[in-house]
Formats: structure tokens, sequence, C-alpha cells
């Protein structure tokens, strides 16, 4: 009897197809769709089971089950590509592109092998998403999918309307696509719609379909409103516990905003139920390295320094971070609520794991919301980062983003960012770059209401950063025109949840087309000099490069400020700046030398070598405060160099700035140096310049504990304890 009974519950598990087993899963019904895919595991088909077996989440009898099949079909483009969309799912873009590319030169143009690859490109923002998709829909237009994935890619450039557009065909096409109804909900979120219909519709389809809130969530995410987005990542993981991308996304989304054992609580269950993508287990063992930072409350702010460096560091942060709040909670008008927390990386890949999954960032800093995360200047080449800028630049996006609850669009947040950098110093941020010259050459600026597109998923290379420029320098120019507080009043008018076109017109009184038209005309006079030279520049600056090899040193200071002031921006290796004082020293002429560094740091310079050699100069000519300073602009480059702080701390001392000197001394101990005895007998001096002679005597006891035979320590500690008190 209990045989029969259960061959009479398998029949109709046999009868059932694959679209039944699918069919069920699409309207939620797991654990009946668990049974049908159960009952497919029965048939000869090797592709069938291999379906069966992901459907159960059994992966690698999955992957095993594809690869027999399509060793019996290898001319079935079909089984490659649904094998790829397993690996696509199970973290392996790499070999399922390969099997995309295999589809498609078994059968062009196969509208599932260009979503496969579509989708891969969608993954970092690339353009080619959008040329893959659409081909995807000109080949099967009866295809849902590839315009879901349309719809999305639109939403990622913030082109609501585009997105609607493709939402609604994918819908005429499957009125149950639940994507489609997830991107439609997630624009209504976006725009404080909270009450959408689209979800009700949804769940009414599906009511265990969390991804549609893990859609919302994620583009709350991209939109830096990170509190909604962790809010949705928990709305999709209660209707559906087992969605572990959703909840590996809320574990980074809640580690972004410092909330650390709540992240690896969610982290270590999506690991320990199987779901190891690379985000989940690089954040894991990054918030294993956690332990080797340490925190430091610094006013309004919070340090997260790492401890090998965190005592060299934290004197130069702790005061750019006081100065630059005090300057933004001035100009913005608007005090922070809560404090600020900057975390400063010495491995770029750490940084890299927190900024994982954004699009347009530079390499260098992100904010989210009060977090800052920020490389350290010792995770960069020498020369090749400021740190100060990026502070400045991140702490911007801090008072931006809050002081608009995050409805800001990318272009403004950024071109905010970027007009601080230089607003704060002149000699800060990044140059006009040869790319900019080519972007403005070549009309490839993009009008202001599509600039958001160029951070998102740019059309060339260099897009990115171009968009950058672009933003800062628009933000330059309302400043310069119309006055800083239009900028403020932009901001308010964002806040409000207006558009591009409408802050334009409402705060500026003129149509974006307009404020294109005046940019453009304004930007061109500003850099007319370096785009229409830039071929004669790069020739001219070979051939004086190719005079200084050849040692002709008058001919290069001859030629050089010419070719130097083409392109005055240009300061990378190999500059006028540095052939024209290179000549100089040839010819024995030192202040010329310095007169030409000095030049160099005031566009910007950030040689390390250099800007040594000019404080070189400036000592050497008894220019003690220009020596001073020329080091102090190194500070903000390499703050991690003893020598620099050495001598620094030398020149503070001669000039009687005991503070500064006890700063750089405790610096020179704080980066553990070889001569210990030196560097805390320096630090003595100091203190007892600043009349901290408890201090001084505790530096001299170091200093003859290192080198118990170190005479000036020596005498110090004599004169200390044998001059009368005050």
């Amino acid at each position: 009897m209990r045989l029969l009974l259960l061959v009479w519950c398998a029949l109709p598990l046999a009868a059932q197809t694959l679209p039944d087993c699918l069919d069920l899963r699409h309207h939620g019904k797991k654990g009946e769709a668990r049974r049908c895919f159960t009952g497919l595991l029965r048939s000869p088909d090797p592709y069938t089971r291999a379906e069966a077996y992901w459907g159960l989440a059994e992966y690698r009898a999955a992957r095993d089950q594809f690869r027999l099949a399509v060793e019996r079909n290898p001319k079935n483009p079909d089984y490659k590509v649904r094998w790829g969309r397993l690996l696509l799912e199970r973290f392996n873009p790499t070999e399922a592109a390969a099997l995309f590319e295999e589809a498609l030169a078994l059968r062009k143009e196969h509208p599932g092998a260009l979503v496969g690859l579509a989708l891969i490109a969608a993954e970092t923002f690339e353009r080619r998403a959008v040329e893959l998709a659409r081909k995807a829909v000109e080949t099967a237009p009866e295809l849902a999918e590839a315009r879901e994935l349309l719809a999305r890619l639109a939403l990622e450039e913030n082109d609501p309307a585009r997105a609607i557009e493709e939402t609604d065909k994918a819908l005429a096409v499957s009125p149950e696509a639940l994507d489609a109804m997830a991107i439609r909900a997630a624009i209504d979120w976006l725009d404080d719609r909270p009450d959408t219909p689209w979800i009700g519709r949804i769940l009414k389809v599906n009511p265990a379909y969390g991804k549609a809130y893990a859609t919302g969530a994620r583009f709350l995410v991209l939109n830096r409103r990170y509190e909604e987005g962790i809010s949705f990542y928990r709305k999709a993981i209660e209707i559906d516990p087992e969605l572990w991308e959703a909840r590996s996304e809320l574990g980074i989304n809640l580690m972004r905003l410092g909330r650390d054992a709540e992240a690896r609580k969610q982290l270590e269950l999506c690991y320990e139920n199987g779901y190891q993508n690379d985000p989940t287990v690089n954040a894991l063992r990054l918030l294993d390295s956690y332990k080797n930072f340490v925190f430091h409350k610094s006013g309004a702010g919070v340090l997260k320094l790492h401890q090998k460096e965190a005592e060299a560091l934290r004197p130069y942060f702790e005061a750019e971070l006081a100065r630059a709040l005090g300057t933004y909670e001035r100009k913005y008008r608007f005090r922070l609520t809560e404090p600020v927390r900057i975390e400063v990386y010495p491995d770029h890949e750490d940084f890299a794991v927190r900024t994982r999954g954004m699009p347009g960032l530079g390499a260098l800093g992100v904010s989210f919301g009060p977090v800052v995360a920020m490389d350290s200047p010792s995770s960069r080449r020498k020369g090749a980062f400021h740190w100060a800028s990026t502070l400045w630049h991140e702490l911007s996006h801090v008072y931006v983003l809050t002081a608009t609850n995050h409805r800001v669009p990318r272009w403004f947040s950024e071109g905010m960012a970027v007009h601080e950098e230089t607003a704060a110093s002149l000699e800060w941020g990044d140059r006009l770059d040869p790319e900019a010259i080519r972007a403005i050459r070549e009309k490839k600026l993009l009008p202001v209401t599509q600039l958001d597109r160029g951070f998102v998923r740019p059309s060339y290379p260099a897009q990115v950063p171009v968009s950058y420029f672009q933003a800062g320098r628009i933000c330059d120019y309302v400043a310069g025109s119309f006055g800083f507080d239009k900028l403020l009043a932009m901001m308010h008018g964002f806040a409000a949840r207006k558009t591009t076109a409408q802050v334009i017109q409402e705060v500026l009184g003129i149509s974006p087309e307009e404020l294109d038209r005046r940019f453009l005309a304004w930007l061109e006079g500003e850099t007319r000099t370096p785009v229409q030279g830039f071929e004669e520049w790069r020739k001219r600056l070979e051939s004086l490069a190719e005079l200084a090899h050849g040692g002709k040193h008058e001919e290069v200071i001859r030629q050089g400020p010419a070719v130097r002031d083409i392109y005055t921006d240009f300061v990378e290796a190999g500059s006028a700046y540095e052939l024209i004082a290179a000549a100089h020293l040839a010819l024995n002429d030192k202040a010329a030398a310095a007169a030409e560094l000095e030049r160099y740091a005031r566009a910007g310079g950030r040689s390390p070598a250099l800007l040594k050699k000019l404080a070189a100069l400036e000592e050497e000519a008894g220019r003690k405060k220009e020596a001073s300073a020329a080091l102090a602009r190194l500070i903000y480059i390499d703050p991690l160099d003893e020598e620099t702080h050495r001598k620094l701390g030398d020149l503070w001392l001669e000039q009687g700035n005991a503070e500064g000197a006890v700063r750089e001394y405790r610096a020179v101990v704080a980066l553990n140096p070889l001569d210990q005895a030196a560097a805390h007998f320096n630090l003595a001096r100091a203190w007892r310049a600043a009349s901290n002679l408890e201090q001084a005597k505790e530096h001299l006891l170091l200093a003859l504990e290192a080198a118990p035979g170190y005479r000036p320590a020596q005498k110090m500690l004599l004169e200390l304890v044998t001059e009368p008190r005050p």
C-alpha cells in the first residue's frame, strides 16, 4: 500500500515539465516548485536535469549536467546560454562570457547570449551594456528580459522617462514581468512616492518576490540614499529570507555606515549558506582587519586610522578635518547633527572593498553620508595623491548630501566637491589634463541635464574624469558669474526634489540650454591657450626635453617659458617647469631655479623630489619662511616621510614656532626612525621651547634609553634638572 501511495504521488510530478516548474517559481509557490524540480531529476535529458538541479539550488550538480548536455549537443547555443547564466549567477562572469560568445558563434545575434553579455557589462557600468541589450531587443522584440534590462540601465543613468518607456514595452510583451514592475516601483520610491501601486501588483503575482524591494534598495543606494536602501533590503529578506544577494548587500551597506557588528552578522549568514561571492568574502576579510585600526574622537569627527600609521597621521588629519568642517559650516550655513567618521586605508584593496558597486567614483575617496572612506597616502605612489584635497572633496559631499537629504543629482554633488578643492587652495584639486583638453576640443562635454550619464555609464574611456572636471567647472562658473549663494539656492532646489532643468531655470533665471551655451563660451575662453596650442605644446615639450638631455641648458632656459605658458597646468613628470629649473641649476643659478620651482608648486606640482629641492634652495638662500612653506606643502602629499618632518621641525624651531616643531618632531618619533635617540632629543628641544619641561624630560629619558651615552641628551637633562623653576 505504501509503495502504491508513493507511485501515485510521483505521477503528477513526472508529468510536469520545465515550464511548469518555472511558472510555479515565478508565482512564488516555492514548495510546489521544489517538488516539481525534484520530479524533473528523473528525466533522461541532461539539460532538463541541469535546470532541475539549478531550481533546487544544487549548483555543482547543475553545472555538471550542463557540461554533459553541451558535450552531447555541442551545436545547441541555447544550452550554452543557460549554462552561462548559471555561472553568472554563481559569481563566474569570465567563464559565463566565454559561453555566451560560443553561443553567438553558433547563432549570430542570439538574443539570450546578448542579454547575458549585457548583464556582465552592466555590473561594471559599461556603455556596451546598453548596446548589447538594444541589439537583443532588435533580434527578439518579444524578449521581455532585454526590455527590463534597458529600463534598469536607463534608471541608472537618471532617466526615469526612458525607463518607464522600456518597462511599458516589457509589460506589453509579458504582463507579469516582475522586474519591469519592480523598476516602476523603484521610480516611485526614488520620487518619494512610498505608496506605489506596483508593489501590490508584484506581490499579487508572487507574494515571495523580495527581489522587488531589493531592486528598489539598489537604486536608492546608487543615488546615495543609504538609510532608505538598508530599510528596503530588510523588507526584501523579510519576504524572502533566502534572498542571499539582498542579504549580502544589506551587510555591505550596514558596513558602509559603520554598523559593523550587524554587518558581520548578515554577511556571515550569507557565507554559511553558500553565498560566497567576492563582495561577501572580501567584506568579511575587511571586517576581520578592523582589529588593526584605532579610533580617535576629534571634535565633530571620528578618525579611524591603521595602528601602524595612526600616530603619524592623526595630528594632520585632525587639523584639516577641523578646518574643513568649520569652513563648510559657515559656507553652507548648515550644521551636521552627527559626527563625521573618516576611515583611512593604507591598503587600496581594502578601500576598493568599501566602494564596490558604486558608479563614477574617483579612486581616492567616497562618502556614505556621514561616513567617509579614503585611501591613506601610504597606499598611493608618492606625489600622486593630495590627501587633504581628497578629504575636503569628500567632506563637501557630507554637507551637500545631508543638507539635501540625499536628493541631489550626481553631477551637482561632484561638481560642488571639485569646486571646493580649489576653493580651499588654488594649488589643490586636479589640473586641466590632456583628456579634458581633448574633450573640449572634440566637443564631447555633455549638456548639463545629461551630465549624470557621464559618471554612470561612460561612452569613452576618459569620460568619468572628464565629467568630474566639467561638473566642477560648471560650479566654478556659477559661483563666479552668479555668486556662491546661487549654488546654495540650487542645493535647496534639489532638496525640494526639483530636476536639474527646473533648478537652473528657477535659480539662475535661464534655461539649461542657455547655461550650456554660456558655460561653454566661458570655458573655451578660460582654456583657449592650452586647447588651441596643445599639439604645438606637445611637440615643443618633446623638443625641450631633447635639448635638456643634450645639455643645452641655455636653450632650455630661452625656449622653456614659452612652452610652459602654453599649458601651465601641466605639472606631471617631465614638465617644462622641471626642465627649466634643472637647466638653471646646471648653470648654478639657484635663485632662478628656486623661482621656477615656486611657479611649479603654485601651479599644483606635487613631486616630493622637486618640492624638497625647492625647500633646500630656499633654506640655502636664507629664506627660512619660504623653505618652511615648501615643506608644509609636502606634508599634504607625503606625510609619512621622516626627513620632511625632521627638516620642517628644524625650520620651525629656528623661527620660534615651538608648537609647529613639536608636531613635526612627534611625527618623526611616530615613524619609528633608526636614530631613536636623536628623534626623542629633537622632540625634547621642541617641548622645552614650548615651556613644557615635563614632556621635555620624558623624551630626554627616552633618548637616553635608546642610547645611554648620548651626550646632547645628558647635557640638556642636567640643565633641566639643575635650572631653577620660574
